[in-house]
């Protein structure tokens, strides 16, 4: 199932929960704003192409629309639909005031040089420079763009409207960008995962975790269960897996990755391959890389107990089913990786203020949103007699549907 058709079948399980209205169940689900331009860039060569934009922009009930700007070349109407309405109730469960948005554009970042790049991510930020803004629409980075992409769009949209540092989060620290940004996503998740524990009288030191997707999320979350006494006893990437059942030295596996590009041949872990990874034996499974890839086929080998979802929408709905049934107590992703846009909402209240927070700040601060919005959760799973995933669910969707009805919404 795709990530619309799984985030609007979660949508409605929750709107049926809450006995939403059913015009105003319509009306959340309906896209504020679809955007769609041409970005013709001259390339290095002289030759002229042409890539597609979208941005589309979900809710602004509670506030500006947030939501990430990807560089791929799977880049849809439809996927950047989905993430843009899932970023609605992902901010709503986190209690920060803003909406949800969504954007990307069609094309194969490390297939572009670096100024090709610049030069597409201005011409895309003249086509919505209009539509985006401080109080409007904030984007930050997402997959094949980070800080840089950020400080280009910051630039050319500052020509347009004067100095605005907080139009974008998620930049470098020298152009307003907050401290404890990078590791702000997987540390939410460690936060999350802490919470969850606590929950079942279990702590994080001497569990057994694995973890699936070693970018910037999973090597965060990562790195930082292995400061708190956790085992992590296999990890996966693109290049590969690496396994020990003793636990990996996790700081010495990232320089590791860091000196050949690859988890491979780890001096403190065999190779494994990475299909075996999702079904191993442990305590907590972190998938942090692509969606879909708990499903049907494989939800009946998982032998995790919890699973927190790192990444968006990793179990389709079939697979949720099944774990269900097995009794695999599932972090949903719309609350366990919401860690990366609460300390983008700190960045943008940092920008607007004009003045920085320590990172001893920014972190205490996720810590206090993510444990708060946890036992939210927890409060709705007593109140509709529901698992975490639809608990999530109808705390955000509630709050966006109470916030939509005092504005004064009329259908």
């Amino acid at each position: 199932m795709n990530a619309l058709a799984a985030t609007s079948r979660n949508f409605r399980n929750a709107a049926r929960i809450l006995g939403l209205d059913a015009k105003i169940e319509k009306s959340l689900l309906i896209p504020f704003r679809e955007i769609k331009v041409e970005c013709t860039i001259p390339k290095d060569d002289g030759t002229l192409v042409s890539y597609v934009g979208f941005r589309v922009q979900h809710d602004n009930a509670r506030g500006p629309m947030k939501g990430g700007i990807r560089y791929h070349p799977e880049v849809d109407p439809d996927e950047v639909n989905a993430l843009a309405q899932l970023m609605t109730w992902k901010t709503a469960v986190a209690d920060i005031p803003y909406g949800g948005a969504k954007g990307g554009i069609g094309c194969t970042p490390r297939e572009l040089s670096k100024s090709e790049l610049e030069r597409l991510t201005r011409v895309f930020t003249q086509k919505i420079h209009d539509l985006i803004g401080i109080h409007t629409d904030v984007p930050a980075p997402d997959m094949g763009t980070n800080a840089q992409t950020m400080a280009w769009i910051l630039d050319e949209y500052s020509k347009f409207h004067g100095h605005s540092p907080a139009v974008v989060t998620g930049k470098p620290i020298d152009l307003g960008g907050s401290l404890g940004r990078e590791a702000a996503t997987g540390r939410g998740v460690v936060f999350g995962t802490e919470a969850l524990l606590a929950e079942h009288g279990k702590s994080v030191k001497g569990l057994t975790f694995i973890i699936q997707g070693f970018g910037n999320v999973g090597s965060w979350a990562a790195r930082l269960l292995h400061e708190r006494g956790g085992k992590v006893i296999a990890v996966s990437d693109i290049t590969g897996a690496v396994t020990n059942p003793n636990g990996l030295d996790i700081p010495e596996l990232v320089k590791h990755k860091e000196d050949t590009g690859s988890l491979l041949n780890f001096s403190g872990g065999d190779n494994m391959d990475p299909n075996d990874l999702l079904i191993q034996e442990c305590d907590v499974l972190i998938p942090s890389a692509l969606g879909g890839v708990l499903n049907r086929e494989n939800a009946s080998s998982v032998r995790a107990k919890f699973i927190v979802e790192a990444a968006n929408h990793p179990t389709d709905p079939e697979a949720d089913e099944i774990l269900s049934k097995k009794g695999v107590i599932i972090l949903p992703d719309i609350y366990a990786n919401a860690g990366g846009v609460t300390v983008s909402y700190f960045e943008w209240v940092q920008n607007i203020q004009g003045f920085m927070w320590e990172e001893e700040k920014v972190n205490n601060e996720l810590q206090r949103y993510m444990t708060r919005a946890f036992h939210n959760i927890k409060n709705m799973c007593k109140t509709h007699d529901c698992n975490l995933r639809m608990g999530a669910f109808t705390l955000g969707v509630n709050r966006v549907a109470r916030a939509t009805l005092l504005r004064g919404w009329e259908a």
